[in-house]
C-alpha cells in the first residue's frame, strides 16, 4: 500500500513561517516529481511548488521568493518552506506525488491557516 503523510499545518500569524513535510511509504516505484497543491474555499486546487527528481523546482507566481520546496530522495519526503505567511495562503494543503510509470498519488491534505 502506498501511503503519503503531511505534517506541519496550522495558525499562523501573517508574516509567519511554516513548513510542511510529506513522506512517502509503501511499494510506491521510482518518484519523478513531488509537489505541493492547495486549494481555499471556493477556489480550484492550484499547484504551490514542484521539484522533479533533478532537482528542477517550479513555482507559483504568488509565492515565489517565499516558499522554497525541497526533496530527500532516500527518504521519500519533499518539504515545503513557508515564509512571510499571508492571509490569502489560507487553504488546505495537498502532497501530490508522481511516479515514473505515471502513477499519481494524493495526501489527505493539511490545513494552513493565516491569520490577520
Amino acid at each position: 500500500q502506498v501511503q503519503l503523510v503531511e505534517s506541519g499545518g496550522g495558525l499562523v500569524q501573517a508574516g509567519g513561517s511554516l513548513r510542511l513535510s510529506c513522506a512517502a511509504s509503501g511499494s510506491i516505484g521510482l518518484i519523478n516529481t513531488m509537489g505541493w497543491y492547495r486549494q481555499a474555499p471556493g477556489k480550484q486546487r492550484e499547484l504551490v511548488a514542484a521539484i522533479t527528481s533533478a532537482a528542477s523546482t517550479n513555482y507559483a507566481d504568488s509565492v515565489k521568493g517565499r516558499f522554497t520546496i525541497s526533496r530527500n530522495n532516500a527518504k521519500s519526503t519533499v518539504t515545503l518552506q513557508m515564509n512571510s505567511l499571508k492571509p490569502e495562503d489560507t487553504a488546505v494543503y495537498y502532497c501530490n506525488v508522481v511516479t515514473f510509470i505515471k502513477r499519481d498519488y494524493w495526501g489527505q491534505g493539511t490545513q494552513v491557516t493565516v491569520s490577520s
